[in-house]
C-alpha cells in the first residue's frame, strides 16, 4: 500500500502531467466573470494567426517576383554579354562557335540590335529591335513557346517581325498587318541623313508575360536587321547562355579567351546590379516591419496572461496549499499562454498557404468585386501576381513566431509561480 502511494505521488509531481493541461484548458475556456482575459487572448490568438500568415504571404510574393523576373530578363537577354571593343563585330559566326564550345554554355547568339519608332492605326511608338536568326530564335523557349498567334516558322526568309501582345493591342495590329517602322538613321543624301521608313508584315505575336518586354521588343530576321540598320556583315554583341546562371564563377575568363579579339564581357549580374539589390533591400525591410505584427502579438500574450495570473491568485494558493509545486503552477500558465501561440502559429500557416496556392484567383476576384486593377502590369512589370514559398523562409517564420510566443508567456507564469499562497488568501 505504502508503495503505492509513493507512486502516486511521483505520477502527481510529473512535469507537464494531466491535470497541468486539464487546468490550462479550463483556464483557456472563456467564462462570464473572465471575459476580458478571454477578449485579450482571442486579439492574441487572432494577431499572431494574422502576423504568421502575413509574413508567409509577403515573402513568398517577394520570392516570387524576384524568380519570375529572373526568368523573365534570363529569358530574353543573355547570361553574359559580349560586345566588341577595337571594331565592328564581323566575325561573330567564328566568336559565337569558339564560345558555344565552353563546356557550361548552352549556346551563344549573335545579334543584331537597334532602336526605333514603329506605327500602326492605333499609335506610334519607340520600340527596341534585335536582329536574330530563327535557329536561335527557337532556342529561346520564352519567346518561341509563348505565340499567341502566328507562327516563326520561315522567319528568316519571311521578311516580318513578331512582336509583342501588349505592343500589338497599342499599334492596333494583328497577325498579316503592316506596321512602318522609321529610323532616323537612313541612308546618307547630299542633303544629310535621310529616315529609313519601310513596312513589315506581322508574322508572329507572342507574350512573354513581363510588360516592359511584350510592349517594347521587336524581333527581326538577322540578315534584315544588318540590312536595316546599316551593319552589313556585322553583329551588335553575342548574347551567352550558360547551364546555371547562378554560377559565373571564372565564366567570363573563359569567354574573353575564347573570343581572341578584344571584347567587353559582362554578366546579367553586372547589368541588373541596381534593380535586384533594391528588390533584396526591400524583402529584408518588409521582413523586418511585418514581425513587429507577430512581436505585438505576442506583447498581447503578456498583458492577458498578467491579467489571468491577477484574477486567478486565489486558484493558485489553493493550488500551492494541496502541495501543487511552484513549477506546476508555472507549467500551467506556460501551457496555457504558449497554447494561443502555438495554435495562431499553425492557423497564420494554413492561412497563409491557403492563400499563397490561390493568390492570382484571389487577385482576381478582388478586382473583380472593387473594378480596381490591384496589379498594375505597367508599374510592376508582371502581368500576374506570382507566390513561391519557400520551405526554410516559411519554418523560420513559424518558429520565430513560436519562440516569440513561449517567450511571452515566461514573465507572467514566473510571477504565478512565486505567488505567495498566504498574501493571496489572506482578505478571502
Amino acid at each position: 500500500m505504502h508503495a503505492r502511494e509513493t507512486i502516486d505521488s511521483k505520477r502527481q509531481v510529473r512535469p507537464f502531467a494531466a491535470f497541468e493541461w486539464m487546468l490550462a484548458g479550463r483556464y483557456l475556456r472563456s467564462r462570464r466573470k473572465e471575459t476580458v482575459v478571454s477578449v485579450i487572448a482571442g486579439l492574441s490568438f487572432v494577431g499572431i494567426m494574422l502576423g504568421v500568415a502575413t509574413l508567409i504571404i509577403v515573402m513568398a510574393v517577394m520570392n516570387g517576383f524576384r524568380t519570375e523576373l529572373l526568368s523573365k530578363i534570363l529569358g530574353i537577354n543573355g547570361h553574359v554579354l559580349v560586345q566588341p571593343i577595337d571594331g565592328p563585330l564581323t566575325d561573330y559566326k567564328d566568336v559565337a562557335k569558339r564560345i558555344s564550345g565552353i563546356e557550361r554554355v548552352t549556346f551563344a547568339m549573335p545579334f543584331v540590335e537597334g532602336q526605333a519608332m514603329v506605327s500602326g492605326p492605333g499609335a506610334d511608338l519607340g520600340a527596341l529591335f534585335r536582329g536574330v536568326s530563327q535557329a536561335d530564335l527557337d532556342q529561346l523557349p520564352l519567346v518561341s513557346g509563348n505565340i499567341k498567334s502566328g507562327t516563326l516558322n520561315g522567319f528568316d526568309s519571311s521578311d516580318g517581325i513578331a512582336v509583342g501582345t501588349r505592343l500589338a493591342r497599342q499599334l492596333g495590329v494583328a497577325v498579316g498587318d503592316q506596321i512602318r517602322v522609321i529610323s532616323p538613321r537612313g541612308s546618307v543624301t547630299p542633303m544629310g541623313v535621310a529616315p529609313r521608313i519601310k513596312a513589315y508584315p506581322v508574322v508572329a505575336i507572342f507574350e512573354i508575360g513581363m510588360s516592359e518586354y511584350d510592349g517594347s521588343i521587336v524581333f527581326m530576321p538577322f540578315e534584315e536587321a544588318q540590312l536595316y540598320f546599316n551593319k552589313e556583315e556585322q553583329a551588335t554583341g553575342i548574347e551567352v547562355y550558360t547551364e546555371n546562371p547562378d554560377d559565373m564563377s571564372g565564366l567570363r575568363a573563359q569567354v574573353e579567351e575564347a573570343s581572341e579579339r578584344s571584347v567587353y564581357v559582362s554578366d546579367w549580374r553586372q547589368r541588373n546590379m541596381t534593380f535586384f539589390s533594391a528588390l533584396e533591400v526591400e524583402r529584408n525591410v518588409m521582413f523586418l516591419i511585418l514581425t513587429l505584427i507577430v512581436l505585438v502579438a505576442a506583447l498581447n500574450i503578456i498583458s492577458g496572461m498578467t491579467m489571468l495570473v491577477k484574477d486567478k491568485g486565489r486558484d493558485i494558493a489553493v493550488l500551492r496549499t494541496m502541495g501543487a509545486t511552484s513549477g506546476a503552477v508555472l507549467r500551467v500558465f506556460v501551457i496555457t499562454g504558449a497554447s494561443i501561440g502555438t495554435v495562431g502559429t499553425f492557423a497564420g500557416f494554413v492561412l497563409g498557404t491557403v492563400v499563397c496556392l490561390n493568390i492570382e484567383s484571389i487577385r482576381q476576384a478582388i478586382s473583380w468585386m472593387t473594378q480596381t486593377e490591384l496589379f498594375s502590369p505597367e508599374l510592376y512589370f508582371l502581368s500576374k501576381l506570382p507566390a513561391e514559398m519557400d520551405g526554410f523562409e516559411t519554418g523560420f517564420v513559424v518558429l520565430m513566431a513560436l519562440v516569440l510566443s513561449l517567450l511571452a508567456t515566461l514573465y507572467p507564469a514566473w510571477r504565478a509561480a512565486k505567488l505567495d499562497p498566504v498574501d493571496a488568501l489572506r482578505y478571502e
